[in-house]
C-alpha cells in the first residue's frame, strides 16, 4: 500500500520554516558564544515562534510530510540542546547548570532513537501533552536566561527574573525527565510487540 504523495513532499512551507530555524539556531549559537545576548534573545524568540507556525501550517493546509515528522523535532532538539549546553555555567551564575544540560541532551537522544524506531515500524509516536509542556518550559527557561543576561537584576511585576529563570529551569528539567520516562513506558509495549 503506497503512502499519500503528500507525505513525500519536501519543499513545503513547514519544511522551509524548519530549515530556516536550523540556520537561525547556528547564528544563535554564535551570538551566545560571543556573549551577544540581546541579538541571541531576538533570534531565539523568532526561532521558537516559527516552530509553532510550521506546526500550525502543516495541520491547517495538510502539508504534513514524512520529512517534516523527522526534521521538525530534530531542529527543535538542536536548538534546545545547543542553547542549554552553551548557557550552562558551573559557578551557579546561570539558572542552567551543566548537569541540567546533560539531562536534557540525554533525554532528547533517547527519545529520538525510540521515535525513529517507532516511525520505522509504522507506529505513530507524536509528542504527547507532557512532551509539549516540556518544550514550552525549556523554551521559557532559555528565553528567561538570555533576558537575565541582557538585563542583570531585572524584575517584572515585582518578580526577580533571575529567580523566575531558576524556577522555570527546574520545572523544565523535572518535566523533561517525566516526559522521557512516559515516552519509554509508552514505547515499551510497541517495541515488545504482541506476545506469542
Amino acid at each position: 500500500m503506497n503512502d499519500s504523495p503528500a507525505l513525500d513532499r519536501i519543499w513545503t512551507v513547514p519544511n522551509i520554516l524548519s530549515a530556516a530555524r536550523l540556520i537561525l539556531a547556528i547564528v544563535l549559537f554564535v551570538a551566545v558564544e560571543r556573549e551577544l545576548y540581546q541579538p541571541a534573545l531576538g533570534l531565539f524568540l523568532i526561532a521558537a515562534s516559527t516552530d509553532w507556525i510550521d506546526g500550525w501550517w502543516a495541520r491547517r493546509f495538510g502539508q504534513v510530510s514524512r520529512l517534516g515528522r523527522i526534521f521538525d523535532p530534530l531542529v527543535d532538539k538542536v536548538i534546545v540542546c545547543g542553547a542549554f549546553i552553551l548557557l550552562a555555567a558551573r559557578d551557579g551564575s546561570s539558572a542552567i547548570l551543566p548537569w541540567m544540560a546533560v539531562v536534557v541532551v540525554v533525554r532528547e537522544l533517547v527519545v529520538t532513537a525510540v521515535r525513529a524506531e517507532m516511525e520505522r515500524t509504522g507506529h505513530d509516536f507524536s509528542a504527547g501533552l507532557s512532551g509539549k509542556l516540556k518544550m514550552v518550559l525549556q523554551c521559557g527557561a532559555i528565553a528567561l536566561e538570555l533576558f537575565v543576561r541582557c538585563s542583570s537584576g531585572a524584575s517584572f511585576g515585582g518578580i526577580d527574573l533571575q529567580q523566575a529563570a531558576g524556577a522555570v529551569t527546574w520545572a523544565a528539567v523535572v518535566t523533561t525527565i517525566y516526559s522521557g520516562v512516559e515516552y519509554l513506558v509508552s514505547a515499551r509495549g510497541l517495541v515488545a510487540g504482541p506476545k506469542r
